[in-house]
């Protein structure tokens, strides 16, 4: 971090020592700021400098190791300089170009310092008796964001979350409120107790966030029911509809994917939202990364349908590249919200009141982040043009990253990418193909203690492979074409490991 000016804070602290918390007021807590401030900033242009380059893989070891609590502090210089110290050893370089692992985004200029300015305000996003500004801006962007992917904004109530999993939380829970009234039960008030079990119906698609929050609901993991076609996990659209032919009269939730994990493929949403008016069900779309290809011309045909839905899970840190934490959830009912998550208190404002002056009655956080800022920033920044810009030019890439598996005589392409996910494995001629699973996980365990690239190992369509996600605006075929080049070096590696303990 380099030398810190001399601060107010470590010389004229309340109690006069290092560690105090410096006044509240004037020259010393200006200078405290100043410095603490200026110190970060520093060093986080020189994290920023290097993220094309530096190793993305954590080091240091396996953990940090525990200490007590410390009686006296150091300062805010020496504890700042600290955790950039252990930043540059523990942390992964997951905001840079070369990080593939999970669909993850880094954050723009105009997000990365909308956050910062976040922190600073500190608001309380629960109401607009606590941030009128948080508050409108959730309201603006949450439509903004319909807009951006050709949603109608008055249809959908937007409410501002964590991440996807919070988001496929709020709008299942509006299903379930929906699902206890065609029983003639509030749920919210009276409880799932003597209803019969609610049924889920979905793919092989659905994403794990989905069954967490069905668990946290109350409806239970065992209320899912998958119908797929193949080891892809493709909806079986047949067997589905005979399935609610079964249940005609029962409330039904229907659960969509659009992006699902592996190879970011998606739903039929348009032959789910015929089912979901034929048969009168509730339509949830999981559409954390996938929403976004509505924002691409290229890909928007993808998630057609889409607008049907009854509600809808995103994320904002993935594809549109705002810092964590960041998702959001569409919910076509906004009373259902209401009175799923109404939040009654004498020194509260009222629940009956304006609903989106106060979001905390519409999501399950009380305490809530001013997550609007950053959102604000980037759409305000760079507009439907430059989304769509960059959105376009991950799929470039990724339509690059497959010619370039397709050309290598030692690489597999296990499917075909329809979005930014491009499943592949090494697949050496000369061994085997029963031990390419095995060898895969070998250079995945290799990838991530090398650290020039970051990727991660799944098990899709029956084989173990790589799954490179490109969602960060930093991204250049340059970085794509390292991720070849390390697979297939540390793939040659592990052969000659192999070829050498067996003659050995």
């Amino acid at each position: 971090m380099g030398e810190s000016k001399a601060t107010g804070e470590s010389k004229e602290g309340v109690d006069g020592h290092a560690g105090a918390i410096p006044p509240g007021r004037g020259d010393a807590c200006d200078a405290a700021f100043g410095a603490a401030l200026g110190a970060i900033k520093d060093a986080a242009l020189e994290y920023l400098r290097g993220l094309g380059t530096q190793a993305v893989s954590a080091r240091g070891g396996d953990r940090l190791p525990e200490r007590p609590l410390p009686l006296e502090g150091a300062g805010a210089d020496a504890a700042l300089r600290e955790l950039v110290g252990l930043s540059e050893q523990r942390s992964v370089a997951s905001a840079g170009p070369r990080y593939f692992h999970y669909v993850v985004g880094g954050a723009t200029p105009a997000a990365l310092a909308a956050d910062w300015w976040t922190s600073s305000l500190d608001q309380l996003a629960s109401s607009a008796s606590g941030s009128p500004l948080a508050v409108e801006l959730e309201v603006l962007v949450t439509k903004w964001l319909a807009e951006l992917v050709h949603l109608d904004p008055d249809a959908y109530t937007g409410v501002l979350v964590t991440g996807a999993t919070a988001a496929n939380f709020v709008g299942l829970a509006a299903a379930r409120q929906w699902a206890g009234e065609r029983r003639g039960v509030d749920v919210a008030e009276e409880g799932l107790a003597g209803l019969p079990p609610i049924r889920v119906l979905t793919s092989g698609f659905v994403h794990a966030s989905v069954v967490k929050s069905l668990a946290m609901l109350g409806l239970g993991r065992a209320s899912m029911e998958r119908f797929s076609r193949d080891n892809r996990g493709t909806l079986d659209v047949a067997a589905m509809e005979e399935r609610l032919q079964e249940l005609r009269g029962v409330p039904v939730i229907l659960v969509g994917t659009a992006g699902e994990v592996n190879a970011g493929r998606f739903d039929p949403l348009q032959e789910l939202a015929r089912l979901k008016d034929e048969h009168g069900a509730w339509l949830h779309v999981d559409a954390a990364f996938g929403l976004f290809a509505r924002a691409a011309p290229s890909a928007g045909p993808l998630a057609a349908g889409l607008e049907a839905a009854d509600s809808i899970a995103s994320d904002a840190h993935k594809w549109l590249n705002v810092p964590y934490d960041c998702g959001f959830a569409f919910v076509a009912q906004r009373a259902l919200l209401a009175k799923s998550f109404r939040l009654v208190a004498d020194y509260l404002p009222p629940a009956d009141g304006q609903p989106q002056r106060v979001p905390a009655n519409l999501g399950p956080e009380s305490s809530r982040r001013a997550r609007a800022l950053p959102i604000f920033a980037t759409l305000a920044a760079y507009g439907r043009q430059g989304i769509e810009t960059m959105v376009e030019g991950h799929l470039a890439l990724a339509r690059h990253l497959a010619d370039l598996v397709r050309d290598a005589p030692d690489l597999d392409l296990v499917d075909e990418p329809c979005l930014n996910i491009v499943p592949f494995r090494f697949a050496p001629r000369g061994i085997r193909k029963r031990d390419w699973d095995a060898l895969n996980q070998e250079i995945g365990r290799e990838v991530l203690r090398d650290g020039r690239v970051h990727v991660g190992t799944t098990r899709y369509r029956s084989v173990v492979c790589f799954r490179p996600a490109i969602a960060n605006w930093r991204m250049e075929r340059q970085d794509v074409e390292l991720l070849v080049r390390v697979i297939r070096e540390l793939g040659g590696a592990a052969l000659d490991r192999g070829r050498s303990a067996e003659e050995g």
